[in-house]
């Protein structure tokens, strides 16, 4: 059986890791008698953990908010997580939260041990943020969204896009991407999988009701990049590329299934709104390829191989 001391850390780590826990389970996973474990929760409430119990032979308990925040339990690498997303958020993207987050960071690293301070500092100095444009998104947005994620609750919103519309979705996961924020979810009207962007999306309340999550049939952040990109090409073209399908999949920017001629030849379907654009991503592929249809493409990729030719003239 874990000593007094261990065992309250070990419920705070329980606690945290899921919203609600069976009080036998919970004695059972601590190894102690419920007894003991309603004992051991009084005790962090004393120090200042709101744990609410429920009632009755379904009973539980969860970790509440309290109107004070309590000492957190973090590991060495949620601790360097969580302090390099806090350099990360200063830097902005995240609307009304890099000076509340430069706070904060001064405030962790205050208490890191120096052995984990360094660690921040390393990988710091050694990265670099480039700044851009984009949309900005509220904080408190993404906070009920993750909640709902979490809870596995429903999501109410009207969602700004070609047409303003009412959604009503089970949300899956949260994915940045570049400058902008998306959300993944189960569409229960149109009975599928969609991506909202988070800065066209006006919560409503109350939250649905809850649901059990289903399984994303690919990789979230490829499921988000061919969604996002073939919702919004203004461009098409089908390209013959002299390279076999794998290397051509693992040389575009985006994910792309191509169709397989022979071991040295496949045909793919890219888009771009810009078939400037579009021409130098093929250029980069470092393969002879012919475009098939798409008469934009084949002058944009006219001209960018007339501005090279042009840049290189003085050493014919």
């Amino acid at each position: 059986m874990l000593e007094t001391s261990a065992r309250l850390l070990r419920l705070l780590s329980l606690l945290q890791v899921r919203r609600d826990w069976p009080g036998a389970e919970l004695a059972s996973r601590l190894g102690v008698s419920t007894r003991t474990l309603r004992t051991d929760v009084e005790r962090l409430r004393v120090l200042g953990y709101p744990v609410e119990a429920r009632p009755g032979v379904a009973g539980g308990y969860r970790l509440g908010a309290g109107g004070e925040l309590p000492p957190l339990l973090l590991d060495d690498d949620e601790a360097v997580a969580v302090a390099v997303g806090l350099r990360t958020a200063a830097g902005g993207g995240v609307a009304g939260i890099e000076e509340t987050s430069v706070r904060a960071l001064v405030k962790l690293e205050q208490v890191l041990p120096s052995r984990l301070r360094h660690r921040v500092r390393a990988l710091s100095g050694a990265t670099i943020a480039v700044s851009g444009t984009g949309p900005r998104v509220d904080a408190e947005v993404l906070t009920a969204i993750a909640g709902a994620i979490r809870d596995r609750q429903r999501l109410r919103f009207n969602y700004s896009s070609r047409s303003d519309s009412r959604r009503m979705v089970e949300p899956h996961r949260l994915v940045t991407w570049g400058r902008r924020w998306y959300l993944v979810a189960w569409d229960n009207d149109r009975e599928d999988w969609r991506t909202f962007r988070v800065d066209r999306m006006e919560l409503r309340t109350q939250n649905g009701p809850r649901f059990t999550p289903r399984e994303l049939p690919e990789d979230v952040g490829d499921f988000v990049r061919r969604s996002v990109g073939e919702a919004t090409w203004q461009y098409r073209a089908r390209v013959e590329v002299q390279a076999s399908g794998e290397y051509v999949k693992g040389r575009m920017p985006v994910p792309i299934e191509p169709e397989v001629v022979d071991d040295n030849t496949c045909v793919i379907e890219v888009g771009s709104d810009d078939p400037h654009q579009l021409a130098l991503w093929l250029g980069l592929l470092d393969a002879e390829f012919v475009v098939l249809d798409a008469p934009e493409l084949a002058a944009a990729v006219r001209e960018v191989g007339d501005r090279f030719h042009r840049a290189a003239r003085r050493f014919d």
